[in-house]
């Protein structure tokens, strides 16, 4: 019961999040998931849940999807998403914590810096961005951040980045789960991740309009950094 109450604090952390930012589920969830339970289950648990987010945040927002910059994005994603899903299989738990924990720690860092690299602009940088997320998608559930950097670089404003994103999302989650497969929940706990999510995202577009945007990211991106550390202590301490 504690772990089932955990899980839907988890998920209904991260679509709080997600409905307030437009971005940051995977990149809260996902340590705190995999310290739950364990890496494969904890990523194939936050692809389903950001997938399922992302279509229904699509809903509203599918006008303004730039097919132009998503199209060789997605594709690339495509690609490097059986890698990621490769090295899920192939590695020990403790190095598999390791790994994603560093992976979230040096996204995070990267997007809070707001590194701009003259690489990740047009048609190349769209399919670097692409690429590099779909292999942290499959591997370690965190996809966003490349796509981040990228609409960085772009010169894109916050309206014109999240309807993408949540296109984006759509497309790296379905490929991801069709990889990786779905999670081995008990029908309780999917009935508790359901409600969770509902219920955060019912909280976090209530919050929207009250708390400022810069000052959200920061939390998300705050929770996101202490998680991937804390996996990277456990991967330490497990080898």
């Amino acid at each position: 019961m504690t772990a089932d109450v955990l899980l839907a604090g988890i998920v209904l952390l991260g679509s709080s999040v997600q409905w307030l930012t437009g971005m940051g589920f995977a990149l809260v969830a996902v340590p705190a998931l995999i310290l739950l339970l364990g890496p494969t289950q904890g990523v194939v648990l936050a692809n389903c849940a950001s997938g399922a987010i992302c279509v229904v945040g699509l809903v509203g927002g599918w006008r303004h999807v730039r097919p132009g910059a998503m199209v060789p994005l997605c594709v690339a994603a495509a690609c490097t998403v059986p890698a990621g899903a490769w090295m899920t299989r192939q590695l020990p738990e403790p190095v598999l914590l390791l790994v994603m924990g560093g992976l979230v720690t040096v996204a995070v860092l990267l997007v809070m810096r707001g590194v701009r690299v003259p690489a990740l602009r047009g048609t190349k940088g769209a399919v670097a961005a692409g690429a590099a997320g779909g292999f942290m998608n499959a591997a370690a559930g965190v996809g966003g951040p490349p796509v981040s950097l990228y609409a960085l670089n772009a010169g894109w404003t916050v309206r014109e980045f999240v309807p993408n994103a949540m296109f984006y999302g759509v497309v790296v989650n379905a490929f991801s789960v069709a990889a990786n497969g779905v999670p081995e929940l008990s029908g309780a706990r999917w009935g508790w991740v359901v409600v969770a999510m509902t219920v955060g995202g019912l909280i976090g577009r209530g919050l929207a309009s009250r708390i400022p945007e810069k000052r959200a990211r920061l939390l998300v991106l705050l929770l996101a950094l202490t998680g991937g550390i804390t996996a990277v202590g456990k991967g330490l301490w497990g080898l």
